[in-house]
């Protein structure tokens, strides 16, 4: 798949939104890509996952033995992506802010692993999810996403394969563009939920 046909299902799915929001990162944005939208669809969701399996094992990273995302946003990512490999699906979620392996998931010692994530923009929660994982001894040697916001820009800390990159403008809160700042903030993503 190619970027406009990415783009094509978010934005049949109605999922390419525009106003002031407040990412995950706290960065602020004219645009926000409401994947949830897409992943209410299971077709759709089907066919980008599918790819991003696909581009996984195509860069070489098909011999992992699980897949492991961050919750909340990662998970029917990780989820399908995971069936495409034919692989278990794990995930993280945040206990008391900190992402941590709970529901009987376990991963053994040095135990090859990728996370996959919905969208990156600074990469800050996949490079949670992997401290998080190293810290159990797994051996993450990836990180995978369906769309890569920074372009390439966000260091994940490990080899980060984006099945399309969409470059977005994001701003520090104390420094909008007077467009942006004029428009109401809402905060749309899924950090801090608890």
């Amino acid at each position: 798949m190619n970027t406009e046909d990415v783009l094509a299902i978010f934005k049949e799915c109605g999922a390419i939104l525009e106003g002031h929001f407040i990412l995950s990162s706290g960065l602020r944005s004219p645009v926000f890509l409401q994947k949830a939208r897409v992943f209410m669809y299971p077709d759709k969701a089907e066919i980008l996952c599918r790819a991003l399996a696909d581009k996984i094992r195509a860069e070489g990273y098909g011999n992992v033995t699980k897949v492991v995302s961050p919750a909340v946003g990662g998970i029917i990512p990780g989820y399908e992506t995971a069936r495409h490999l034919k692989l278990p699906a794990l995930y993280t979620e945040r206990v008391d802010g900190a992402f941590q392996m709970r529901r009987g998931f376990e991963i053994e010692k040095n135990e090859k692993v990728i996370v996959v994530e919905d969208i990156v923009s600074t990469g800050l929660s996949i490079r949670e999810c992997i401290e998080t994982l190293r810290n159990i001894g797994a051996d993450v040697v990836a990180a995978a996403c369906l769309i890569d916001r920074s372009a390439g820009e966000a260091d994940v800390g490990v080899p980060l394969v984006s099945l399309t990159q969409f470059k977005v403008p994001a701003y520090p809160a104390d420094n909008l563009p007077p467009e942006l700042a004029a428009l109401p903030a809402v905060k749309p993503g899924s950090r801090g939920l608890q």
